[in-house]
C-alpha cells in the first residue's frame, strides 16, 4: 500500500513533497524518497525507514527546484533497503518513476533489458519500468510511457520525470487508485487525497487505462492509448481525517471494502493467463520436495490460526495431506512431532510476531522445511523462513484484522491447489473449476458489501445483549470462530463459537430466552444436520440469523428468525465470502455501543512479546 505525490508548479518541490508523504503515512511504509529537477538535473533522494530519515538526509543535502515526485514504498518485490526504495532511475539518471502495484512479468521485461545492455542496481519491479520508458524514449515523454506500458502486464500507479522535459510530468493508472489535483499555476498528483488536500480540493480521479500529462499551467486527461478525455472535476469536502479514510468512517470499514482489491492483488501473477493452473514462482521448493512431505503442522496466533483452520481443509482436500493446526504459544511445549518429512505453515499478518516466531526457529530446529505466509516482505518471519508467501493485503490500521484475515485464505487456496498440481491428487478439471470460482470472489465481495445495511439492522439488535452464540459446522465453524473473536475484539461483548453438533454436549445449559445465536451453513452435506441444531436452540428460546448461500438460504430461512444471504461458490471457498458479513456485524455492533472500532482496548495490532 505504497503512497505517491508529485508536483510541478512555481513553488519549491521539496517541503510539498515531504509533507505529503507525511499526510500517507498512515497506509504503512518501510522507505521513502523523492526525485526533483534542480540546477543540477535530476536528483533523487531515499532512504530505508521513517520518514523523519529521508528528512534528515535533506536537511543535510536540501534539493531546490518545482518540480518533483516522492514515494513511501511498502516493500513488494526486494527487502527494504535504501537501493529498492522508490523512486527509481535508468542507467543514465535522466528518467526517474515512483510506482505503486506490482508489474507481473518484470523478471521477462528485465532479462530482456539486460540482454539490450540496460545494468539494474535494485531487485525490484519498479525499477524495470524506468529502463522500459528510458529504451522507448524518443523525443517525446507521453509516448515513450504510452509505448512502455504496452510491454508491462499487472498494477500501477505511475509518477514518471525525465530531465530532457524538465516542464512536464505524466501520470498513469491502471488498477492502482491516482487521483490529479487542480490549483493555480501548480498541480498534483497522489496515490490518495490527503496527501494533497492541504493545498486544492479540486481533483480528477483517474479511471484505469488512463493518464494526465501535467504542466504547471494545465492538465490534459487521456487513454493510455492517446485519446483525449473530458472528465468533471471533483469538489473534496471532506476533512483530513476522513479523507485518510477514503471517505469511510473508520479503517476497519474502509480495510473491509478492500477486501476485493486484496483478493485480486494476492492472486495477481498467480494464476496462468487461462486460468487453469496456478503459478507461484516465488516458492524455492521444488516438485520433488512437495512429494517428500508426509504431514503438515500450521502454526499461527488469533486470526491467523483461524485461516490455518481454513488452510488445513483446504491442504487436506486439494492436497490429501494429513494437516495439524496450532496455536503458536502451545506449540513448542507440547514437543511436536516433526521429521524433515514435515511441512511447517507459519502464518503471521506483521511477520514480527514473537510466538510465531518462536515456533518457526523450534520448527527449523528439528529439521522441518517452514513456509511462511505473511503480509510484510523484510519481516523476521519472512527472513527466516525457507519459503514465503505473501499477501499482498497492504497495511492495516485497525487493530481488528478483516483484509490480512481473508488474504491469508487466498493464499491457503493458491498454495493447496499448487500442492493438487504437483501431486496429481486432484484432476485438472476441478483445479480449473476451483479457479475459476476463486477469480470470482472479488466481484462476489463487492456485490455483498453492497447490502452492507441489511447486517447492520441486525447489528444493531445485538448490541443491546452481553451474551452471544456462534454455531457452525465444517468449515463454517471454522469461521464463526473468526466471527466470534471479531465481534469480541471490537464490541466487548461476550460470545462464543461452537461446532454446532457439540450444543448437546454442555452449551444448550447455557441457551436463554432471547440469547442472539449465529449459524452459518453453507455446506450442503451438512444442511440438515445443522438445520437440527438451529432447532434445539430455537426450542430453548434463542433468536437465530442463518447465514447461507443463495442455493441454501430457502431452506435454511424456515428454522431461523432472520436469514441472510451470501452469493453461492465452490463449497471449499465459502469462507472467503461468509465471513464479510460477520465483519460487519462485528462493526456496526461496535459502532452501535459507541465504542472506538480502529482501536479496542487492551489490544495492539502487532503482538511482538511472548
Amino acid at each position: 500500500m505504497c503512497g505517491i505525490v508529485g508536483y510541478i508548479g512555481k513553488r519549491n518541490a521539496q517541503s510539498i513533497l515531504v509533507e505529503g508523504l507525511k499526510k500517507l503515512e498512515y497506509r504503512g511504509y518501510d522507505s521513502a524518497g523523492i526525485a526533483m529537477f534542480t540546477t543540477d538535473g535530476l536528483q533523487v533522494r531515499k532512504a530505508k525507514g521513517r520518514l523523519a530519515v529521508l528528512e534528515s538526509n535533506l536537511e543535510t543535502a536540501p534539493l531546490e527546484g518545482t518540480v518533483g515526485i516522492g514515494h513511501t514504498r511498502w516493500a513488494t518485490h526486494g527487502k527494504p533497503s535504501d537501493v529498492n526504495s522508490h523512486p527509481h532511475t535508468d542507467g543514465s539518471m535522466k528518467f526517474s518513476v515512483v510506482h505503486n502495484g506490482i508489474i507481473e512479468n518484470y523478471l521477462e521485461l528485465k532479462e530482456e533489458l539486460i540482454a539490450q545492455g540496460h545494468r539494474f542496481v535494485s531487485e525490484t519491479d519498479t525499477e524495470v519500468i524506468s529502463h522500459l520508458i528510458s529504451r522507448e524514449y524518443d523525443g517525446d515523454i507521453v509516448k515513450a510511457v504510452q509505448r512502455a506500458i504496452r510491454h508491462m502486464r499487472g498494477a500501477y500507479a505511475l509518477g514518471v520525470l525525465t530531465e530532457y522535459e524538465p516542464d512536464r510530468l505524466v501520470a498513469v493508472r491502471n488498477a492502482s487508485p491516482l487521483i490529479i489535483g487542480i490549483g493555480d499555476g501548480e498541480h498534483y498528483i497522489g496515490s490518495d487525497i490527503p496527501a494533497i488536500l492541504e493545498h486544492t480540493r479540486d481533483v480528477f480521479i483517474l479511471n484505469d487505462g488512463e493518464m494526465a500529462v501535467l504542466t504547471k499551467d494545465a492538465v490534459e486527461l487521456m487513454t493510455i492509448e492517446g485519446n483525449f478525455i473530458s472528465r468533471e472535476m471533483i469538489y473534496v469536502d471532506w476533512d483530513v481525517a476522513r479523507a485518510e479514510k477514503a471517505g469511510f468512517d473508520h479503517f476497519m470499514l474502509k480495510e473491509i471494502h478492500e477486501q476485493p482489491k486484496a483478493y485480486r492483488d494476492t492472486m495477481r501473477g498467480r494464476i496462468d493467463e487461462e486460468g487453469r493452473s496456478v503459478i507461484l514462482p516465488e516458492l524455492k521448493m521444488t516438485a520433488n520436495d512437495i512429494r517428500a512431505i508426509r504431514n503438515v503442522h500450521i502454526v499461527a496466533c488469533g486470526t491467523a490460526y483461524h485461516a490455518g483452520l481454513i488452510g488445513k481443509t483446504v491442504l487436506e482436500n486439494c492436497a490429501r495431506l494429513p494437516v495439524e493446526v496450532d496455536v503458536a504459544s502451545e506449540y513448542r511445549y507440547r514437543s511436536p512431532l516433526i521429521t524433515p518429512e514435515t511441512l511447517v505453515i507459519v502464518v503471521s499478518q506483521s511477520g514480527e510476531t514473537a510466538d510465531t516466531l518462536a515456533a518457526l526457529r523450534e520448527a527449523k530446529r528439528c529439521g522441518a522445511r517452514v513456509l511462511a505466509i505473511t503480509n510484510v516482505v523484510g519481516s523476521s518471519v519472512a527472513r527466516e523462513a525457507d519459503d514465503v508467501l505473501i499477501t499482498w493485503a497492504g497495511p492495516e490500521i485497525a487493530v481488528a484484522s478483516t483484509k490480512a484475515y481473508t488474504s491469508q485464505l487466498i493464499a491457503f487456496y493458491l498454495f493447496g491447489l499448487y500442492c493438487a498440481q504437483t501431486l496429481g491428487t486432484q484432476d485438472a478439471a476441478w483445479i480449473a473449476e476451483v479457479l475459476a470460482a476463486l477469480q470470482s470472489l472479488p466481484e462476489q465481495v463487492e456485490n455483498m458489501l453492497e447490502q452492507a445495511e441489511t447486517v447492520r439492522a441486525y447489528a444493531e439488535e445485538i448490541a443491546q445483549h452481553e451474551h452471544l452464540f456462534f454455531i457452525g459446522r465444517g468449515v463454517d465453524y471454522a469461521v464463526v470462530m473468526e466471527g466470534s473473536l471479531k465481534l469480541k475484539e471490537i464490541s466487548y461483548i461476550h460470545s462464543e463459537a461452537y461446532a454446532a453438533g457439540e450444543l448437546k454436549h454442555g452449551t444448550l445449559a447455557l441457551i436463554e430466552d432471547g440469547i442472539p445465536v449465529i449459524a452459518l451453513a453453507t455446506q450442503s452435506a451438512l444442511l440438515e444436520k445443522t438445520v437440527s441444531n438451529i432447532k434445539e436452540v430455537k426450542a430453548r428460546g434463542a433468536v437465530v440469523l442463518g447465514i447461507s448461500d443463495t442455493g441454501h438460504v430457502a431452506a435454511l430461512g424456515k428454522a431461523v428468525d432472520h436469514v441472510l444471504a451470501i452469493p453461492a461458490t465452490h463449497p471449499l471457498l465459502t469462507p472467503a465470502l461468509s465471513v464479510v458479513p460477520l465483519q460487519l456485524l462485528a462493526y456496526y455492533a461496535s459502532l452501535a455501543r459507541g465504542n472506538d472500532v480502529d482501536k479496542p482496548r487492551n489490544l495492539a495490532k502487532s503482538v511482538t512479546v511472548e
